[in-house]
């Protein structure tokens, strides 16, 4: 099975497309990642992908889809794949299909951006030992303070509240339109996003058996 995880950032599609993956034991293909591996194993769109970034351009859709298209010809990908983070536009959707890649489902964990907001803003992280908290689900047992180690927690950058507000505008301005696009195309299932992790994952397998 071929599949898409649409979500908002923060929406928990990442946690939930890896529990997919390993139950229909296909591969789950994140977009940062591969970039990063064809980078590293220096193949002909990983090339130009690292001429863009040395630049300190964005990488542009035609070289993104090259490197998507290399890694599902790997032959890990004959029995299905999951896509996380491609594509995130039209565009990229329609290069998708002028490939030739039939996807059977794309799922849309849905969040509202209330409750996004709310898990980003309010995670903290320790900078020494890396473990995470949050300021309600998830305190440490001192205030600011990590459990572990005892440094100070901090606020990442990308959770800061305007970060989260762009990153939230970027998706709801780029990304969220191919809910319809797919939609069109008799493929889009939409499942609440709230919830203890195994209730999203009930919803989201049953989205896609239906």
């Amino acid at each position: 099975m071929n599949i898409i995880f649409l979500g908002a950032p923060g929406a928990g599609k990442g946690t939930q497309a890896e529990i997919v993956a390993e139950k229909y034991n296909i591969p789950t293909i994140s977009t940062g990642n591969i970039i990063r591996e064809a980078l590293k194993n220096g193949t002909e769109m990983g090339l130009k992908a690292k001429a863009f970034i040395e630049a300190g351009q964005l990488v542009p859709d035609e070289v993104v889809i090259g490197i998507i298209k290399e890694r599902l010809a790997k032959g890990d990908c004959d029995d299905g794949f999951i896509l996380d983070g491609f594509p995130r536009t039209i565009p990229q959707a329609e290069a998708l299909d002028a490939m030739g890649i039939n996807i059977d489902k794309v799922v849309e964990i849905d969040v509202p951006d209330e409750a996004i907001s709310e898990r980003m803003t309010g995670r903290r992280v320790c900078p020494d030992c890396g473990a995470s908290y949050h300021i309600v689900n998830k305190q440490p047992k001192a205030e600011g303070i990590c459990d572990s180690c005892g440094a100070q927690l901090v606020q990442r950058k990308d959770d800061a509240p305007e970060t989260v507000a762009d990153r939230l505008k970027v998706y709801h301005d780029q990304t969220e339109p191919l809910k319809g696009y797919y939609d069109s195309k008799g493929k889009l299932s939409t499942v609440e996003g709230i919830g203890a992790v195994a209730e999203i994952t009930a919803r989201v397998l049953k989205a896609l058996e239906d």
